[in-house]
């Protein structure tokens, strides 16, 4: 007897006889994967506007604390102590990216009225929120350090889950155009996050609470406005193997050499941008004679005029990228700028020269970071596994936040004179890792133009 593939059901009756068939957890019936791919469909200009202001608000809620308030809370119970910031921030993403590859295959096999990936983006907002609050409230280093690896595993989770859905839903045609926006919201959220948090700078409770809040705020609408829909009838077998969860943070780059390369070349580039704004604060504090915690204005202000570049870079690479068909050549583009933004940074000691580093170098983020996402959706080795290999592209970002904050005191260290830093070294360096990365995924990889 020939069983019919639940796809061809109505919802409501294949979510029926999933439950009948897996009840037992016996796995599905021959001839059906255990996990199937959402259908890809053009995606509304409305749910591609909410779902770049979930993500938006995702990177509000942990880039704000990365680039500034916990250098200012950690400025406040250990002055003069720079380094702890990077082992806080260090030791946070060891932990997260260790954890990411299971809540990927978890996420993947997820039954719920909700979804696969809608319980992941409310939980780890309001994991996150606590986090949040935790570090607020911290009397000691320590303590900021275990509030920030809740804080931090919550809105990646968070942040983790919309891009799941990116993959999920949207077809190649729009991969530019969402990648664009979701780079942009990246590059935005921040500088209007610490805008927000130097407006309430008075209370450390408030810096660290808002921008969660407004993280919080804004995955909840998108989920609520734009449901995603139960995914019984996506996940026949909810059963997961030792085996599974192990293999889960490898995958083949004999099997699947552009993904590899893509990997390994975004894995270089974001090594280079850690590099250059772990300490973007006490950075700027040092070139423009500034305490810490008055640096926050100047920060703002080259971010929010730096998003006229951002969204020069991001729109150009994405809706561009989409047109022309191409992609790696943007990618490529986006290396270059930023080692040329770099460059001008590593020797800027004013005002302007800083600002106009600052504008390259966002210009650039933005342009590759827009390009670079898509190739990704384009080269995943298994769409309906999107959560388990994107966590594991998670790591080529995630790795380097986690080790470009603990080699950088090194680097800041050498040839450092008269109690300055060596931030022109930094620099430097960073500079030339995103432009070998960009050049790995403009020779490497053969199958996107």
């Amino acid at each position: 007897m020939v069983k019919p593939s639940y796809g061809d059901l109505p919802p409501k009756e294949a979510e029926s006889a999933v439950l009948t068939d897996a009840g037992s957890r016996q796995g599905p019936p021959a001839g059906i994967p255990d996990i199937e791919a959402p259908a890809l469909k053009k995606a509304s200009a409305s749910y591609l506007t909410l779902i770049s202001l979930a993500n938006f608000g995702v990177a509000m809620a942990f880039i704000v604390p990365m680039s500034y308030s916990l250098a200012v809370r950690i400025s406040q119970l250990a002055p003069g102590h720079e380094e702890l910031l990077g082992y806080v921030t260090g030791t946070a993403q060891f932990i997260s990216i260790a954890a990411s590859p299971l809540v990927g295959v978890w996420s993947d096999r997820f039954r719920s009225r909700l979804g696969r990936r809608t319980p992941f983006m409310i939980g780890g907002a309001l994991l996150g929120i606590l986090g949040l609050l935790g570090i607020s409230l911290a009397p000691s280093v320590l303590l900021i350090g275990l509030g920030w690896v809740f804080g931090l595993f919550g809105w990646a989770a968070a942040g983790q889950a919309i891009l799941n859905l990116q993959a999920d839903r949207i077809p190649e045609e729009q991969r530019g155009k969402i990648s664009a926006f979701s780079g942009l919201s990246a590059q935005i959220a921040p500088v209007l996050g610490i805008g927000i948090a130097y407006a309430v700078s008075s209370s450390t409770l408030l810096v660290f609470l808002v921008p969660g809040l407004v993280g919080l705020a804004l995955v909840a609408l998108f989920s609520l406005v734009k449901r995603e829909g139960s995914s019984a009838g996506l996940v026949h077998n909810s059963t997961v193997t030792v085996k599974a969860l192990l293999t889960s943070y490898t995958f083949s780059p004999r099997k699947h050499p552009d993904f590899g390369w893509n990997w390994l070349g975004r894995f270089i580039f974001f090594m280079g941008l850690y590099f250059n704004t772990t300490f973007g604060s006490f950075f700027y504090a040092q070139r423009l004679g500034l305490p810490i915690k008055e640096v926050a204005g100047t920060v703002a202000l080259i971010g929010m005029l730096g998003i006229v570049a951002a969204t020069a870079g991001a729109l150009t690479g994405g809706f561009l990228s989409d047109k022309l068909r191409r992609r790696r050549l943007f990618a490529f583009l986006g290396g270059l700028l930023f080692l040329a933004g770099g460059i001008t940074e590593a020797y800027a000691h004013s005002f302007i020269t800083l600002l106009v580093g600052a504008l390259i170098m966002q210009c650039a983020i933005a342009l590759f970071s827009a390009v670079d996402q898509a190739i990704i959706f384009a080269v995943l080795p298994d769409r309906a596994q999107a959560g388990r290999y994107l966590a594991v592209v998670g790591f080529a970002q995630r790795i380097p936040s986690a080790i470009a904050p603990l080699l950088a005191p090194f680097i800041i260290v050498l040839g450092a004179a008269g109690g300055e830093k060596n931030y022109t070294a930094l620099y430097l360096t960073g500079a030339a890792l995103a432009l070998l990365g960009s050049l790995i995924i403009l020779l490497k990889i053969k199958s996107v133009r």
